[in-house]
């Protein structure tokens, strides 16, 4: 299990990055929405569905729209579901191959981003969305839309515990840049994660979409206040075992 303190340590070069964008021209970009809601300036969302159906009415209008205003998007799947999410695109008369053959549509397996190499490394998984955002922008993408199917951490030997600090530290990248907000959606199966996981997420988001419905989220805590929380509580559990 990594080392909580190690990983609030380790820090992308956050000043780099945001160099870099401050760079780039300036474009117009859409005021994306998701169930009939803008998602503003917070534009982070821990999803939250108990079947695919929900799951597809909600995301599938949300691709469909950013593909629309000419924006790009970055989709990470369970590599399993590939086929049903294409079956899901055609139905909603999303043309993945039109889409994919100009830039405009990734489709990812989690294998080949959060569990690259076989293991998940919460800075590499960072500093990889940040190099997509900034290539899409490079490209002439006024936004890029991310979603990401959360199965995986159930898939990886690490401890859960990397993923809420992996979601925490997310928004010190994902709020914190220059120029538009690039929405992010975690997508969490309610049937897979114990209840206790669930309110942990939510407290690391500052949106959540539950029941079809997106909220303004009362419980989000702030990255260094959550994260300095899971390493007391890592060191509460580690004196206990002694005891």
């Amino acid at each position: 299990m990594s080392d909580i303190v190690d990983v609030t340590t380790r820090k992308l070069d956050a000043s780099t990055i945001a160099d870099s964008v401050a760079d780039l021209p300036a474009r117009p970009s859409s005021q994306p929405q998701l169930c009939g809601a803008l998602l503003g300036a917070r534009a982070h969302v821990c999803a939250f569905f108990r079947d695919k159906n929900e799951e597809a009415r909600a995301l599938l209008p949300f691709i469909k729209e950013g593909l629309t205003a000419g924006e790009k998007i970055v989709h990470t799947i369970d590599p399993a579901r590939r086929a049903d999410h294409m079956s899901r695109f055609a139905a909603a008369g999303i043309d993945f191959t039109a889409a994919h053959s100009h830039g405009q549509f990734d489709l990812h397996a989690w294998t080949d981003i959060h569990l690259r190499a076989g293991r998940f490394d919460p800075d590499r998984t960072l500093a990889l969305f940040s190099q997509m955002r900034l290539t899409a922008s490079r490209q002439g993408f006024p936004l890029t839309r991310f979603i990401t199917h959360m199965d995986w951490a159930l898939e990886d030997d690490a401890s859960l515990t990397d993923l809420l600090v992996y979601e925490a530290r997310a928004n010190e990248f994902r709020l914190g840049q220059p120029g538009p907000i690039h929405p992010v959606i975690c997508s969490y199966d309610l049937t897979k994660f114990s209840g206790e996981f669930i309110v942990d997420v939510m407290r690391t988001h500052p949106m959540t979409l539950i029941d079809g419905t997106l909220h303004e989220n009362p419980y989000f805590v702030p990255p260094e206040e959550f994260i300095l929380e899971l390493r007391n509580r890592r060191a509460s559990r580690i004196i206990g075992s002694r005891l």
